[in-house]
């Protein structure tokens, strides 16, 4: 009796949202794949569909090189202090990939590709998987208060995480099997208010944008008294509750729809902007794959 092959299970990546901790991504795509693990489908929300982007593109290796040589003053420079609508301008953020890779539609890369976004008006979940690479990444990415919003088919759309911060819905939409899911929030809650944690730091992203911030208004921001400087900055304290937040409605939408895998990397000690460090949070997610790698095998036929 001939005897088929068995079934290969389809792998898809859910890449969750976390802005500079998404860097972190990148670790646990080249952990996978060094231990034979490809996977066949990649989708991701905010930070996570940047990353993803590139890998569904084929442009992993340049866009790592990019982000380790991305330093402090470069972060600084995608700062914009006249608040138009977020503090951060995805423009410049984007400039990047429309200098540097060829912006094919998602329909033409070399591995299915999907991102998360919601829709400012009603808060409905959009998932975008057609049309302009780039656009779609810049749509997921646009976190309110950081980030302009996105215009796309006469909707305002804002950062995914709002909704979905890890895919793990949208990865079975595109026919995976098999769900990794990589959860960047789950050591996070409340490392915005540490005091080992300060972000108003000359040397972090948000201190320098401070200093910027007060050379140009002047006298319309005055220092913080003594009092108020015990307590959080408006910065931290918009930060953490936009933590509680992705936090809360992920593990409502994983216990739901669970995945089978969740890579969990631990990058509290990582500001939400610490964008030039790069090699830590890549790092990070190396690690966090190896506690898995077990269980993962199991699960995609991979000898251990």
């Amino acid at each position: 009796m001939h005897m088929s092959a068995p079934h290969r299970p389809r792998v898809g990546l859910a890449l969750g949202s976390g802005s500079a901790r998404g860097w972190a991504h990148v670790g646990v795509i080249r952990a996978l794949e060094q231990a034979g693990v490809r996977p066949d489908l990649v989708c991701g929300t905010s930070a996570g569909a940047l990353v993803g982007a590139a890998y569904a593109a084929g442009e992993l290796d340049r866009f790592e090189q990019w982000l380790l040589e991305m330093r402090l003053t470069d972060v600084v420079g995608f700062m914009d202090v006249s608040l138009g609508g977020g503090m951060l301008k995805g423009e410049r953020v984007m400039e990047f990939f429309r200098r540097n890779f060829v912006d094919r539609p998602i329909e033409e890369l070399a591995m299915p590709f999907a991102a998360v976004s919601t829709a400012l008006q009603n808060g409905a979940e959009i998932w975008l998987r057609d049309g302009s690479t780039v656009e779609a990444v810049r749509a997921s990415i646009a976190l309110p208060g950081l980030f302009t919003p996105a215009l796309r088919d006469g909707m305002l759309l804002v950062d995914g995480g709002l909704v979905n911060p890890v895919p793990v819905s949208l990865a079975r939409a595109m026919g995976a099997d098999v769900v990794i899911a990589v959860d960047l929030g789950a050591d996070k809650l409340g490392r915005h208010l540490a005091a080992d944690h300060p972000t108003d730091e000359p040397d972090s992203p948000i201190g320098e944008w401070t200093r910027k911030l007060r050379e140009s208004l002047g006298a319309l921001i005055p220092a913080r008294s003594p009092d108020e400087s015990r307590l959080p900055s408006m910065h931290d304290v918009l930060l953490s509750a936009l933590d509680i937040v992705q936090v809360r409605i992920s593990r409502s939408r994983m216990a739901g729809d669970p995945p089978d895998v969740v890579v969990t990397p631990r990058l509290a000690y990582l500001h939400l902007l610490d964008f030039h460090r790069a090699k830590e949070a890549i790092a990070e997610g190396k690690q966090a794959v190896e506690t898995i790698l077990p269980n993962l095998r199991a699960l995609t036929g991979k000898p251990s």
